[in-house]
């Protein structure tokens, strides 16, 4: 009589989340058979150890290679065919002489386990049979403390090695996710699932159901820390009302995708139709059935208006704003385009969800100097007059307040800053702090500390934000570079000397910021 071949599950690491069953068969096996690395040490050999005994005959089963090159004339596949043809002819030489043979597997042996290219090597010739064991699936769900799937969700499970744009296809089309196999493969998950708006809900685990198992949010995860053995989650989003028909203004921040919160990505995955200047749509990643009305930069109304009939028709309609919408962008131009016809889009839900602001984000980047009182102007006169915003910043100036100025030039606007930074260096002095922020978020960021009086104006576009600081701002370098920061106590306004400190080189011009 020949012997049985068990593949068995010997879960996720820790020998007591092990079954019964699989207990059983571990003592009982004459032959025990383990997969390990060049290197000798063996996972699930490691987890039944407690239940082995001296008489049972050990079979190691050494990879060939795990993720090195390989000169084999098959290439990586075709030196593991070869090694899968040896062993199974190896546990069958047990099998004939009588000896079952229990093939150890993490987690359960049909995931993904290396014991189903034995399995199918040897299942016509002997009898085999596989022992489920708790997966590192569910070992990580339940390390998560959060709900994987719920009622009609649909789960998706996917090895991290599959090329970027599959990844992110099947990403997009999926309530839940769990991808496994990470470790040198992490940067490009971690870029898919930022593709497919999913980053802020994603969950990494290593070493699930064990002492030392990790759990932390994935965005924040060091690439050089994963091992190959760890895994993603994306937990479902529960049971919840179909979204409901409607506009929503968002901003997505500055241009870091790490700054767009996650109540815009939720929204953004949701939309059925996406409306917005172009530059800012390219910065969203696409998704299937979503449709996308690209428009110019200095078309507002007309803009807003068509989004407005696209929520009344039904469409769940997300208008894009860069960094936060309620700041010079499209909040306020859907807001009164709806009160001016109050009747025609009466029945048509708005809503606005904040995002983080360029003055925020060029602030953050060196202390915080607007960390007292400040005030936010666009040098921009498309929508006003030249004559109101010399007169804001005249008092603004004399009121001492930081300013942040937004829209400082443009390629046709060149001579206005010129003249803010003279009435400023007169009302302030020239020694004044000045942030030049740009791009602040992308990869052509480029920041520095200077004053109004060796502020470089030829070097400010559209994609730049200044922080003009008040009189009690201060300037210290730390650590090689400036820390910039405005107290929160005020007290008598003083001259400080200031000297300019480049942080980054500023790049070539790039599109206008809302």
């Amino acid at each position: 009589m020949t012997g049985t071949l068990y593949g068995v599950g010997v879960g996720p690491g820790a020998s007591d989340l092990m079954t019964v069953r699989a207990v059983e068969i571990i003592k009982s096996a004459p032959v025990i058979a383990y997969h390990c690395a060049r290197h000798g040490r063996s996972t699930a050999r490691a987890i039944a150890a407690p239940y082995l005994s001296p008489e049972q005959i050990e079979e190691e089963l050494r990879y060939p290679v795990t993720v090195e090159t390989t000169d084999h004339p098959g290439g990586y596949d075709g030196a593991l065919a070869d090694f899968y043809e040896a062993v199974a002819e190896r546990l069958a030489v047990h099998l004939t002489a009588g000896r079952d043979v229990a093939v150890l597997c993490e987690g359960d042996p049909s995931l993904y386990g290396s014991y189903q290219h034995l399995h199918v090597r040897l299942k016509d010739r002997f009898a085999a049979i596989v022992v489920p064991g708790i997966s590192s699936v569910a070992a990580a769900a339940a390390a998560s403390g959060v709900p994987l799937v719920q009622h009609d969700e649909v789960l998706t499970v996917l090895p991290g090695t599959l090329p970027d744009d599959q990844l992110a296809d099947h990403l997009a089309g999926t309530d839940a996710a769990a991808i496994l196999k990470l470790g040198r493969t992490f940067t490009k998950v971690r870029g898919a699932l930022h593709e497919a708006g999913l980053l802020e809900r994603a969950i990494y685990v290593e070493k699930a159901g064990r002492d030392e198992q990790r759990v932390a949010a994935l965005a924040g995860v060091d690439p050089e820390s994963v091992p190959y053995m760890s895994l993603a989650l994306v937990p479902g989003i529960g049971v919840r009302e179909k979204p409901k028909a409607g506009l929503t203004v968002i901003g997505l921040g500055p241009g870091d995708p790490g700054w767009l919160t996650p109540e815009v990505a939720t929204v953004l995955a949701e939309a059925t139709d996406l409306v917005g200047y172009r530059p800012y749509l390219e910065r969203i990643p696409k998704r299937p059935n979503q449709e996308r009305h690209a428009t110019g930069n200095t078309v507002e109304a007309e803009r807003a208006a068509h989004a407005l009939d696209l929520a009344a028709a039904g469409k769940r309609v997300v208008v894009v704003s860069s960094g936060d919408p309620g700041v010079f962008a499209m909040a306020s131009a859907v807001c009164e385009v709806v009160a001016a016809d109050p009747g025609r889009w009466a029945d048509v839900e708005v809503r606005v969800l904040p995002g983080v602001t360029a003055a925020q984000a060029v602030a953050s980047r060196v202390g915080a100097p607007l960390g007292h009182d400040y005030c936010v102007i666009s040098l921009s006169d498309r929508l006003k007059p030249w004559e109101v915003i010399v007169d804001r910043l005249t008092k603004a100036a004399d009121a001492d307040l930081v300013i942040a100025l937004y829209n400082p030039a443009s390629r046709s606007r060149r001579t206005q800053l010129v003249e803010v930074r003279d009435l400023l260096v007169e009302r302030r002095g020239p020694q004044t702090a000045v942030i030049v922020g740009r791009a602040v978020g992308r990869h052509d960021e480029a920041v520095s500390v200077t004053t109004l009086g060796e502020l470089d104006v030829d070097a400010v576009d559209m994609s730049t934000m200044l922080i003009i600081g008040s009189s009690t701002t201060e300037v210290h370098e730390r650590q090689g570079q400036p820390l910039v920061f405005t107290p929160r106590t005020y007290g008598e306004p003083k001259p400080k000397s200031r000297r300019r400190r480049e942080i980054r080189t500023p790049a070539p011009e790039a599109a206008p910021v809302d």
